[in-house]
């Protein structure tokens, strides 16, 4: 049975929202609010997921009930917030600072942003202890180590001592929950916690939470935009759209049966595991766009003053993508996905092999001789608001690259025009900056400066990870459609296998920096061959759920 079934009608309420209503500060009531008259609740031991687009609202929701709304920005303008039998709209600062962690702890979507980069991880678990406890320096390493060992952090020890930037992202994840969890809370709020991690360590940590919310009798809010994840772990869904919760359910009859097109159209934007139908394409005039042959990359290095084992990061990785096609790389964090990117891409050079871009080989060639050829390759990152230069227009980060090979401003200019309306987006745009645009729009125009040297080759890292589901659609039909005009060959690295499906020709899958299976994406994900490829769909959120049809995958299959 893929969908939880207990009962909470009997359990006591321990979050209580009523009437919510926040507004942007100093503004009138004619003006629409950020929340309009949110209401619900959790019961002990129970998960409500609230779900929605970007801009829906959800971690408004979460950051007034944390008392964390930016001051001067929003304000709660009506409603109650009731924890128990506490309005936590009455309380003072100092009073709402007792209250976290004690009552209710909150878990970021990133880690490494939430985590004080310069502290052991132990000493910022120590805090939380400090803030709200009187205990001795024994008492509290003890009571630390222990909740490091609830959370399956191995070797605690070394782990109490570490900074965050030497520690996998599951376990930064893992110190967030421990930092929520150590004091019992009895409300736990989780912000998109595994948007960013690979499949199985995103299954590892709903295990975990669900393990300790079963442990302490937790009430979990938990924020995502992925419905496998809702699938796997919510009791009850609220579905948000532009400020007000438009249905609310259980989560099988939300899945099976649901009421309003906003959701129905959520449920139809997820990615289906099932392969898309294999592409018919022309034999392809010369040789391919990109060809990559015994790539390695080794880490360390031993010599008079360093004497430290070397990690090999790939090893013997070789491919081809024809003009037109699109080859996806997947694997777990630290599989060598990013790292064979960055080798072919010269932002790393790589320790042996080939990579010929274009019929050139660019492997082996010093920065200056790269240069003119880096048009023939580009990149689109992750994070797009990191990638764009946030003081420039983006007109202007669009004419950089043209402009630094010869071409002239003005046609530099008109081009930039066309290329945004070939992503989707006005022609005034390049007029504006990037914080004002969503995050969708922005990986619009990361893409749009990529094609502006019209490549033979883009290279998409993460490119979608952490969009939601409608605009993760938009992206992704945007991205077919400028391969169908451009004859692009595409690289697609990613974790997230639905998406890898829907997009791509053929799959590699990657463990420890080693190929481990590759070949055309209908075989490589609907019947792999190796135990890790078998172990990556399995782990998969909802893997056993048709959204599109809101059924399940036997059910449909048994008719």
């Amino acid at each position: 049975m893929l969908f939880k079934t207990k009962s909470f009608d009997d359990a006591p309420v321990v979050l209580s929202i009523e009437d919510l209503t926040v507004r942007l500060s100093g503004v009138n009531d004619t003006v629409r609010p950020v929340l309009d008259r949110i209401s619900f609740q959790i019961r002990a031991g129970e998960t409500v997921c609230l779900v929605g687009e970007s801009g829906s609202g959800k971690s408004v929701t979460s950051l007034a009930t944390m008392g964390l709304l930016p001051k001067g920005a929003l304000e709660v303008s009506n409603g109650r917030i009731m924890l128990g039998e506490t309005n936590l709209l009455s309380l003072s600062a100092g009073q709402m600072r007792d209250m976290r962690a004690r009552n209710l702890s909150m878990v970021f979507q990133e880690p490494m942003t939430a985590l004080n980069p310069v502290m052991r991880v132990g000493a910022q678990i120590e805090e939380v202890l400090d803030t709200h406890m009187r205990l001795s320096k024994k008492e509290k390493k003890a009571r630390v180590l222990d909740i490091m060992e609830q959370v399956h952090l191995p070797d605690v020890e070394r782990i109490y001592r570490s900074f965050p930037h030497q520690l996998s992202g599951g376990q930064r994840q893992r110190i967030m929950i421990a930092m929520a969890l150590i004091l019992e809370p009895k409300l736990l709020i989780a912000d998109e916690p595994t948007t960013a991690l690979d499949v199985t360590t995103q299954r590892q940590i709903l295990s975990l939470i669900a393990e300790l919310q079963e442990k302490h009798g937790t009430a979990v809010l938990f924020i995502t935009h992925d419905m496998g994840v809702v699938a796997e772990i919510a009791d009850t869904v609220q579905v948000m759209k532009h400020g007000e919760l438009v249905e609310r359910a259980p989560v099988e009859t939300l899945l099976r049966n649901p009421q309003e097109d906003y959701t129905k159209s959520l449920l139809r934007a997820v990615p289906s595991l099932t392969p898309r139908p294999e592409r018919v394409s022309k034999p392809p005039k010369g040789g391919p766009a990109l060809s990559v042959e015994d790539l390695n990359k080794t880490y360390g290095s031993s010599g008079w003053f360093v004497n430290r084992s070397t990690t090999l990061a790939a090893r013997d990785v070789s491919f081809d993508i024809p003009a037109g096609r699109t080859l996806g790389i997947v694997g777990e964090s630290g599989s060598g996905k990013s790292t064979v990117a960055r080798c072919i891409m010269r932002l790393i050079d790589p320790t042996e092999g080939s990579v010929r871009v274009a019929g050139t080989e660019i492997a082996r060639l010093s920065r200056a001789d790269l240069r003119p050829h880096r048009k023939h390759i580009q990149i689109v990152f992750q994070d797009p608001f990191r990638s764009l230069n946030p003081r420039w227009t983006v007109g202007r980060s669009l004419v950089e690259g043209p402009l630094n090979l010869g071409q002239d401003k003005a046609s530099a200019m008109a081009r930039a025009r066309e290329l945004m309306a070939l992503v989707g987006l006005p022609e005034d745009a390049v007029d504006r900056y990037p914080h004002q645009f969503s995050g969708g729009q922005r990986q619009r125009i990361a893409i749009a400066r990529a094609i502006a040297m019209e490549p033979d080759v883009l290279v998409a890292d993460e490119a979608v990870s952490a969009l939601d589901v409608s605009v993760q659609a938009q992206v992704l039909d945007l991205l077919d459609e400028l391969q169908q005009k451009l004859g692009i060959a595409i690289l697609f690295i990613t974790h997230d296998l639905r998406v890898a499906a829907q997009i791509c020709d053929e799959v590699i899958v990657m463990q420890k920096g080693r190929v481990v299976e590759h070949g055309k994406a209908g075989a490589v994900l609907a019947d792999p061959q190796h135990p890790y490829t078998r172990s990556l769909i399995e782990a998969a959120p909802g893997r056993a759920w048709d959204f599109a049809n809101f059924r399940e995958l036997g059910a449909l299959a048994a008719q």
